[in-house]
């Protein structure tokens, strides 16, 4: 099984390819027809003298034309050279080594807390079909999904910040008197709990609460309205009515029979919510000062920066690539009648 799955694995890496290879070039083009002059930006603003622009123009190798500039692009690339951010003045490999464990540690936290709530609410509601629980959830995911992320953070903030005061400072990813930890993942959670630095544990674990259950309210809505929708599907199947007919009780017809087979479109969705977490946190990201790779991207591209952008782009489209591998993969496990070879 293990060989089938990593000739399954492989043999998807390898199809991916072209599609990066696409997802390259297409956003390198699109930065380049973007308005906007990256070297008027930075070379003193718009009060720079014409030489000093060309200059930069010429460092930056946007002097060239497009089809060159992207030759030599794809060469850096292919080098493991993404480019230096013109804003930060560091290596955008650096850049993202240190601001993406912040971003997939918000969204992995994020995705836990949905799931955590959205599965047993999704079953309620189908096992409670038109009942007061089953409107409760439709009407729950309805506002999940009209309330913008950035309207839920605010209020979040304002409730158990500001009212209440259980909530730390709503800024960055410690709270300002705690010192990081040691960079040994760059998740503060498993840094702090690997160096057994509790106090310091528990206030990154408060710092993230907030942003986390702003992205979560945004989409447990799509996994819990599946799970209902699944579930549904499920239980009018001709193997539930011969379960209850065979005496089976009511608790294992659900646990081991309903649910498993409901979890297969729930996999799905929840790893294309995972993909879209990750690259579309920004708001949460900005409303909470969280140092993240996201709101780096959108920094760079207000900035005219493209290096940045352009990496961030391919960055996500990987993630997304390695999401789709892992689903095949869960998918085998999860159902035995499909092949993970």
């Amino acid at each position: 099984m293990l060989a089938g799955i990593a000739r399954r694995v492989g043999r998807r890496l390898l199809a991916s390819i072209p599609a990066l290879l696409g997802v390259v070039v297409v956003t390198f083009i699109l930065m380049r027809v973007l308005p906007g002059d990256p070297a008027t930006f930075f070379a003193s603003g718009p009060s720079a003298g014409q030489a000093e622009i060309e200059e930069l123009r010429r460092t930056m190798g946007l002097d060239k034309p497009i089809p060159v500039q992207l030759v030599r692009y794809l060469g850096e690339i292919a080098q493991g050279n993404f480019g230096r951010s013109m804003t930060t003045g560091q290596p955008v490999v650096l850049d993202i080594k240190r601001r993406l464990p912040a971003s997939l540690e918000l969204t992995c936290v994020a995705l836990l807390i949905a799931l955590v709530f959205s599965l047993p609410l999704g079953v309620f509601a189908a096992l409670r079909q038109g009942s007061v629980i089953d409107h409760a959830v439709r009407l729950l995911c309805t506002l999940g999904v009209c309330v913008p992320t950035f309207v839920s953070g605010l209020l979040l903030i304002y409730a158990f910040y500001y009212l209440l005061g259980w909530a730390p400072d709503p800024t960055a990813r410690i709270d300002i008197f705690a010192s990081p930890p040691p960079d040994i993942t760059g998740f503060y959670l498993i840094d702090f709990a690997v160096t057994g630095d509790w106090d310091g544990w528990w206030a990154a674990f408060r710092q993230l609460m907030l942003p986390a259950f702003t992205m979560a309210l945004f989409v447990l809505a799509p996994l819990a309205r599946m799970t209902r929708a699944s579930m549904l599907a499920v239980l009018g199947s001709d193997f539930i009515r011969t379960a209850h007919a065979m005496g089976l009780s009511r608790l294992r017809i659900i646990v081991a029979y309903a649910l498993r087979n409901a979890l297969l479109p729930v996999i799905t969705i929840t790893g294309i919510v995972f993909s879209t977490m990750l690259g579309a946190n920004v708001l949460v990201e900005k409303v909470f000062s969280w140092p993240g790779v996201a709101s780096y991207a959108l920094d760079a591209l207000l900035a005219s920066d493209y290096a940045p952008v352009q990496a961030f782009v391919l960055l996500m489209a990987s993630i997304f690539v390695l999401v789709n591998v892992t689903i095949d993969v869960l998918y085998g496990i999860a159902d035995p009648r499909v092949s993970v070879a």
